[in-house]
């Protein structure tokens, strides 16, 4: 070991942009360039003592194997392309905990791109991750441009489309029904005693997972004999502020309106907040829901009424389709459904 740091220190002094190589790894642990390669690789068969000398040696001067070289032969590098559509969004980030839980063993590697809800730039950020021939690619949504739809198509990797299963899919998908998540928290407004009601929507209509909401929502308001009094969209981000401000917006228009349903909990939560500083009767005279159960509710002066999105298990189901860990024993090509739960919290009358 000493001779390996002797080593680094020399060449570092040489030149310090110099790109460490296998020979300096095989120089510094006393063994074959071959036996450092299959070592670095987890492959072949190597005593346990001649792998600690490699991995230490490797570790002392600090080098990192080219996976690009590597991915020349085998036209795939370890990484897992995932695509959503936002960080800010609470959603998301739990969805990345869910993948990189099940990919961490793997030798699988995430690599993240946010599109804005954009399609342009969802087309370009697929385009750079194609491009590197990952070992697979996690998409959220199952609408996209018609060339990101023939690059998908065409990528020859698993695809995963998550957080919706409304609609066919490339490859595979994994999430909940939008639409039935819709039909039922208008179910449970109306049978609540609710006839007065709104909807507020952020990122419309590029939010296709909200469209659908609502548009499964609008079903079971019809199938009441009922219509939404009034509706208000945005087209920024799920900001505390703006679910005030639509909250107010909404209600200056349309007072006797007895009920708001927002397409996420951080407007909503922003509408509560708005509705309990202004004095009115929650759940009372006014009822409020969310969608997506994040934990940012625990810490408001009510629980909003939301529906669990099942973000963390979509995640690891994803990731366990491109790690090629089979579900009824199909790889690729599958669709699985989960299904959230509704908590009333205390914003609907009971």
């Amino acid at each position: 070991m000493t001779f390996g740091a002797a080593k680094l220190s020399n060449t570092s002094a040489q030149d310090p942009r110099r790109t460490l190589t296998l020979r300096d790894v095989s120089e510094a642990s006393g063994v074959s360039e071959m036996t450092v390669s299959r070592v670095l690789r987890n492959r072949g068969d190597v005593s346990e003592a001649t792998r600690e000398r490699v991995l230490q040696a490797a570790r002392t001067l600090g080098y990192v194997p080219n996976k690009i070289a590597g991915a020349l032969a085998s036209q795939r590098v370890n990484l897992v392309g995932v695509v959503i559509p936002s960080l800010s969004n609470m959603v998301f980030p739990e969805v990345m905990t869910g993948i990189s839980e099940v990919l961490e063993d793997t030798g699988l590697q995430p690599v993240v791109g946010v599109t804005n809800y954009s399609p342009d730039r969802e087309e370009a950020v697929i385009y750079e991750m194609l491009s590197w021939r990952p070992t697979g690619l996690i998409v959220a949504g199952l609408e996209h441009s018609e060339a990101a739809q023939a690059m998908l198509a065409q990528a020859g990797v698993p695809i995963v489309e998550i957080m919706d299963i409304d609609g066919t899919p490339v490859d595979s998908a994994v999430g909940i029904s939008h639409r039935r998540a819709g039909r039922q928290m208008a179910e449970a407004i109306i049978a609540a005693g609710y006839r007065r009601i709104a909807f507020l929507g952020t990122q419309m209509p590029n939010d296709h997972r909200a469209r659908k909401r609502l548009e499964g929502f609008e079903e079971a308001l019809a199938k009441a004999g009922l219509a939404l009094a009034d509706r208000e969209f945005y087209s920024g981000g799920s900001a505390l502020l703006k679910g005030r401000e639509m909250t107010e917006a909404v209600l200056a228009r349309n007072p006797d309106v007895d009920f708001l349903y927002y397409s996420n909990d951080m407007i909503g939560a922003g509408g509560l907040l708005y509705c309990l500083e202004k004095g009115l009767d929650v759940p009372g005279k006014i009822g409020l829901a969310g969608f997506n159960g994040v934990e940012l509710l625990d810490g408001l002066p009510r629980r909003l009424a939301t529906m669990d999105a099942c973000r963390l298990e979509i995640g690891r189901r994803a990731a366990e389709i491109i790690a090629g860990k089979p579900h009824l024993g199909v790889v690729g090509g599958e669709v699985i459904e989960l299904f959230p739960t509704l908590q009333p919290g205390d914003t609907i009358r009971h």
